[in-house]
């Protein structure tokens, strides 16, 4: 074969291969940022286990392409009352919260070079949150409730780098922050902001199994969060891994089950987190997951829905109805 022909051959692998990696991704930004409830001060923040981890989380595309996905999220969780919680600067007596997220992402994919692809991107969230809380009054208990609606803090993806092993095996790394843009009152139950900044580094890998329609995702990611110097609590790191199991159809459709956890690595510091022995938290969720991949006018679109209860929850929000859908669109 002639070097030209060569060349050719290549361009058109290549080509696929971005086909399909488009069908399949889901959008790297938006899958780190489906981290939109359960941190460790208030049980209200960033990582909800299950929820990051999507169809072709570690496929940066090996052409130019621009990714735009819309996410929503509902949380509807507790912590009883035999187990205090740090909000608004003080220790509840438990805590409820609803939990509504809608994040819009936008992925841009450069190019490569050395064998690796590389992207960056932006997500922007709304949130509509409810809370209710118990303090105890002397003798007598109170309760509070709060309620917020506003846009959260912007999450930034300045760099992705994907590496494709073989056209069935492939690995992104990249780098996120949010920023505490959102509106923040140390004094309110619930808040549109954590008013910290939270970096984090995340891998994730994807292999595809042709010859029965599988394919396997696994993401994790570690959160190093800066102080909130409004009640001068400071939120431990914490260490996420997510996973998908997908069986995919000819018609487009797969179905799969998901399973996450989030697990803090060691205490968190401040006044109110040192009177609750440093508030260490972890949970474990695992539910269904429905995916569909088409085209529509030569655009490829891929969609989502999962439902990933918690299994165990130590002091983080403990919520049967966690729900999140997911849209991505290629151009």
């Amino acid at each position: 074969m002639s070097i030209e022909s060569e060349t050719d051959a290549g361009a058109l692998r290549s080509r696929r291969v971005c086909q399909r990696l488009c069908l399949a991704i889901a959008t790297v930004t938006a899958t780190a940022s489906i981290t939109a409830a359960n941190a460790t001060e208030s049980a209200l923040g960033r990582p909800v286990a299950g929820m990051s981890v999507l169809s072709g989380i570690g496929i940066v595309p090996p052409e130019p392409v621009t990714l735009v996905s819309i996410e929503q999220i509902y949380i509807d969780g507790s912590i009883g009352a035999n187990r205090s919680v740090p909000i608004a600067g003080k220790a509840s007596l438990g805590v409820d919260a609803q939990v509504a997220f809608t994040l819009a992402s936008v992925l841009r994919v450069w190019g490569g070079a050395g064998g690796w692809d590389f992207a960056s991107g932006i997500t922007v969230p709304y949130v509509w949150t409810e809370v209710t809380a118990s303090f105890a009054a002397g003798r007598l208990g109170t309760s509070s409730s709060d309620r917020a609606s506003n846009l959260f803090d912007l999450y930034f993806t300045p760099i992705v780098a994907g590496y494709h092993f073989s056209q069935t095996a492939h690995i992104s790394l990249s780098f996120n922050f949010w920023a505490p843009t959102g509106h923040y009152d140390p004094n309110a139950l619930a808040n549109a902001s954590l008013n910290n900044w939270t970096f984090v580094p995340q891998v994730a890998f994807t292999k595809f199994v042709p010859k029965y329609g599988l394919e396997f995702d696994v993401v994790g990611s570690l959160e190093f969060y800066t102080k909130n110097t409004s009640t001068n609590y400071q939120n431990a790191p914490l260490f996420t891994l997510d996973a998908l199991a997908l069986k995919k159809f000819a018609n487009g459709v797969g179905v799969g089950v998901v399973l996450g956890t989030v697990q803090q690595l060691g205490n968190d510091s401040g006044p109110v987190a040192d009177k609750l022995n440093g508030f260490v938290g972890h949970d474990f969720s695992m539910g269904p997951i429905i995916t569909y991949s088409t085209k529509i006018d030569g655009k490829p679109l891929s969609a989502s829905l999962r439902w990933v209860p918690s299994i165990v929850s130590v002091n983080r929000l403990k919520s049967t109805t966690s729900v999140m859908a997911t849209a991505t669109v290629a151009f």
